[in-house]
């Protein structure tokens, strides 16, 4: 049965007050809580290398046959971040990598990419990992909605937590956010309009339709983890669908923000998190149409409660100082450089060359007295054997 073997998510360490925002902008419309920010030596590839770390914690990178990497906001708009992801992780080199952008929905496709190679045989085991580190216009809601985070599943057909029932996708044009090419801001259309043409009416004929065809009633799903544009979105699609509150899936507007295309990602290991053996979970993406997947959590699930998930990541946290500080970090003032020459740069052949032990840690391990060591040295500093030593992956002993 093909379905959800692992699961892992990333949340920075720093939250920003809403209140902050509102201070610094002397807005008349107050916002409540927080949204998560990564740090200025964080984007999106970072964030989705930690989240995938999290969902092989125990597992042999060497099974993993492929690496889906989504995100709107990849650092490098022509080369592929997933192989860099997996180079970090000491993946094998035999595996296949894509990435996966241009929508909101990029994360549940990715995921139904994964399922679908594993289901036709050609990978058993498939990391999918989705980030975003998405920017708005200054004193916007889309400034006070947005969070920065990632999520990560690992598809497969071995000891599967949570197997995949089914799914069902709609494809529609519809221009609700974008950010073009020459854009350095998300850009959204009137509210009300997106709300009644766009999410209340895409997000239910697509999970309609993906209950009906493996006859389920509301009732029969545990959690709803639906991706949301604005968090009153999915409280009246649930409506028209006829779910409980109970079983909306909280879409951690106050605490994180919305994350955007890992959303739906994050929002299903939090609903693995908290669900028990026989639950159905229901995850939705949108964006230029839905994608409504449907997992059966199974007794597996117990072996993979010790992530680091969404509820640790959510108990560790600093607060920001201020709104200048999230201004800093995100570069959107020019700042006065500092009065000492600029470091040298490493070349990119340098770079190359030493690919493994920088990017992979990878060491020396003794052959004579078995002491790892980093970076890899010639000389042991036990024993002090000389050139007996082979090649030791750090990143794979965690």
């Amino acid at each position: 049965m093909v379905g959800i073997r692992s699961y892992g998510a990333y949340l920075p360490l720093y939250r920003l007050e809403r209140s902050e925002i509102v201070k610094a902008w002397r807005s008349p419309f107050p916002v409540p809580g927080e949204k998560a920010v990564a740090n200025y030596d964080e984007d999106s590839l970072t964030m989705a290398f930690a989240a995938a770390w999290d969902c092989i914690k125990d597992i042999d990178c060497k099974e993993i046959d492929g690496l889906f990497f989504a995100s709107t906001t990849s650092p490098y708009k022509e080369k592929q971040a997933s192989t860099i992801i997996a180079g970090a992780m000491a993946l094998r080199r035999d595996i296949l990598t894509a990435d996966f952008g241009g929508s909101l929905r990029a994360g549940t496709i990715a995921m139904r990419a994964a399922i679908d190679a594993v289901k036709a045989g050609s990978a058993k085991n498939v990391l999918v990992t989705a980030a975003d580190l998405r920017l708005a216009g200054a004193n916007g809601m889309n400034e006070m909605f947005f969070g920065d985070g990632a999520g990560a599943v690992l598809i497969s057909n071995d000891a599967v937590a949570a197997d995949f029932v089914g799914g069902h996708t709609i494809s529609e044009d519809f221009m609700d956010m974008w950010r073009s090419d020459r854009d350095t801001f998300v850009r959204s259309y009137e509210e009300r309009f997106v709300r009644e043409k766009g999410y209340t009416r895409i997000v239910p004929e697509g999970v309609t339709a993906a209950m009906n065809e493996y006859d389920l009633k509301p009732q029969d799903i545990a959690r709803f983890a639906c991706f949301t544009d604005d968090p009153r979105h999915v409280n009246a699609a649930a409506r028209i669908l006829k779910f409980d509150p109970a079983q909306v899936q909280d879409p951690m507007f106050m605490t994180t923000g919305l994350t955007g295309t890992p959303m739906p990602l994050m929002l299903l290991v939090a609903a693995l998190e908290e669900t028990k053996e026989g639950d159905r979970i229901l995850v939705c993406g949108y964006g230029d149409g839905c994608d409504a997947l449907i997992f059966k959590v199974n007794g597996q699930i117990e072996n993979v409660r010790d992530r680091g998930g969404i509820k640790n990541h959510l108990a560790s946290k600093r607060m920001m100082a201020n709104y200048q500080q999230y201004v800093l970090w995100r570069r959107l003032m020019y700042m006065e450089p500092q009065s000492r020459p600029d470091r040298p740069t490493i070349s990119l052949s340098a770079l190359w060359r030493d690919r493994e032990w920088g990017l992979a840690l990878y060491g020396s391990k003794c052959k004579k007295c078995g002491t790892p060591q980093y970076p890899l040295q010639r000389v042991c500093l036990v024993c002090q054997a000389v050139d007996q030593y082979e090649p030791y992956s750090f990143a794979d002993n965690k």
